[in-house]
């Protein structure tokens, strides 16, 4: 996997994980650092693709919203049970079956009793288990936690994911949370791209492989995507080159009407 992507375009659709893409992973969720040049990267990318980039994240949009502080920007959260509408900036949410995901939160408490280091994040809808500071738990974590989801509830499914296990409820991931955007202005019918790094990002790359889309790995892995950034550095310096695409199409208009 070294194919570098081309060169990106305006006119295109983007759709941007969060977590290990745009920013740094940190030891908890919490510690994660976002600095004012990523929040202007992302405020010029979406003005100078009339509003057709957004971000796609497990976290909810009331987190993202208190760490970016970007209300009317498009998003999904919660591997797309969440997402803002791209008009109104109204927060939509999926309507799950009843499931016993509080069940499981509570057995996980209760491990985390005997694990501290273990971090159990509630979302809400769906739950996460980091395992960053432990990591020679991990097989013991995804045997343990696939056996919960399969006794208590088959409205729910597991979702690995680097050093976290994620129980949310079946039939949404991120690559529904593209096909919804999508279908909507202003990304229909433009070149969708989606950059993330992790297992829960794959869900999106098949969904951009099958739209004939750019699809872009994060660092190293197994991945179906087409294309490789080695870095969040990376990523960013990437996504800057939007800018001199939007110039050359500017400047070549000048010389078409002239």
């Amino acid at each position: 996997m070294t194919n570098a992507p081309p060169k990106p375009s305006a006119d295109w659709a983007y759709f941007l994980d969060v977590d290990g893409t745009l920013i740094d992973l940190a030891p908890t969720p919490e510690e994660v650092f976002v600095d004012r040049d990523l929040l202007w990267l992302i405020e010029n990318a979406h003005s100078l693709c009339n509003g057709a980039v957004a971000l796609v994240s497990g976290r909810s949009l009331v987190d993202l919203d208190s760490r970016l502080g970007m209300p009317l920007l498009p998003m999904a959260g919660l591997h797309g049970l969440e997402w803002r509408n791209t008009t109104t900036g109204r927060i939509q949410r999926r309507v799950v079956p009843a499931n016993n995901i509080q069940e499981i939160r509570g057995k996980l408490l209760l491990l985390q009793q005997r694990y501290p280091q273990l971090i159990v994040e509630d979302k809400g809808e769906t739950l996460a288990l980091h395992y960053r500071k432990v990591p020679r738990l991990g097989g013991y974590l995804h045997r343990l936690i696939q056996k919960l989801v399969n006794m208590t509830d088959n409205n729910l499914q597991v979702q690995p994911g680097k050093r976290v296990i994620e129980i949310k409820p079946k039939g949404y991931d991120k690559g529904s949370a593209i096909e919804t955007f999508m279908a909507t202005p202003p990304f229909a019918g433009r070149t969708p791209v989606f950059i993330g790094d992790d297992l829960t990002d794959e869900h999106g790359f098949d969904v951009i492989n099958r739209l004939g889309g750019i699809s872009i790995k994060v660092g190293r892995g197994k991945t179906q995507a087409l294309f490789h950034l080695p870095s969040v550095e990376a990523v960013h310096e990437w996504l800057e080159q939007i800018a001199l695409s939007s110039e050359m199409q500017i400047r070549g208009e000048k010389i078409a009407i002239t």
